[in-house]
């Protein structure tokens, strides 16, 4: 039998320990987050700067939500994440930021008022998923995709109970939308009803009541 190199053994060592630090993340994410009620993520591109037009729509967005009584659960960084933080610490709201320990350092903004850091994607998307009655997807790169695509295929295929996910801009998703309808739903790969797990909205008063909306049908999901 082979013995096994000093690389191998490290390897293995350093997964087996890493297991630990996951578990205390969920640990620390269920314990911390468990206090926030009423919540809703907001999502969108770190890249937009305070005179952007999505900018000033998210930090409008999250100040009507919090005057409503929903908390704001952000990624913590810069761009549509400061927006909504701000506009939610702004009304006197719960800011939450669930920031994330990258190479590329990213410090929390400074209207956090409740923070959280995690060191693995994946426990922060679960934290995410797990304490939102909404997830409002301003327009966004990979990141806010990857948090977009993973949340609606966990719902599809019934793996977690179903939320709104509000899409904000038309504009901006509309194309995507169209592709959906003449690509994926033509080829099979998509079904029509697939496309109901989503709204797509223009303005802020259209986020609340889309929530609202859901909510009402879904008397259950309130307790």
């Amino acid at each position: 039998m082979r013995a096994k190199s000093t690389f191998e053994n490290d390897f293995i060592g350093k997964d087996s320990w890493r297991v630990f630090r996951i578990m205390s993340e969920f640990v620390e994410g269920f314990e911390g987050l468990s206090k926030i009620k009423n919540a809703v993520s907001f999502f969108g591109s770190k890249k937009l700067k305070r005179t952007h037009p999505y900018y000033k729509l998210a930090y409008k967005t999250a100040k009507l939500l919090v005057k409503n009584g929903y908390s704001i659960i952000t990624g913590a960084g810069p761009g549509i994440m400061e927006a909504a933080n701000r506009g939610a610490y702004e009304v006197g709201g719960v800011s939450v930021g669930l920031n994330i320990l990258i190479p590329e350092q990213q410090t929390p903004n400074p209207y956090v008022n409740y923070l959280l850091e995690f060191r693995y994607f994946f426990v922060r998307k679960v934290m995410f998923a797990k304490y939102s009655r909404a997830f409002i997807v301003f327009p966004g790169g990979y990141g806010t995709l990857d948090e977009l695509f993973e949340t609606l295929a966990l719902i599809q295929t019934h793996r977690i109970s179903p939320f709104p996910i509000i899409l904000v801009k038309r504009r901006y998703w509309q194309g995507l939308v169209e592709w959906f309808k003449e690509k994926l739903i033509r080829e099979g790969t998509l079904v029509k009803k697939d496309l109901i797990l989503f709204k797509v909205v223009d303005k802020k008063e259209e986020v609340l009541e889309e929530i609202k909306k859901f909510y009402r049908k879904n008397k259950e999901r309130l307790t």
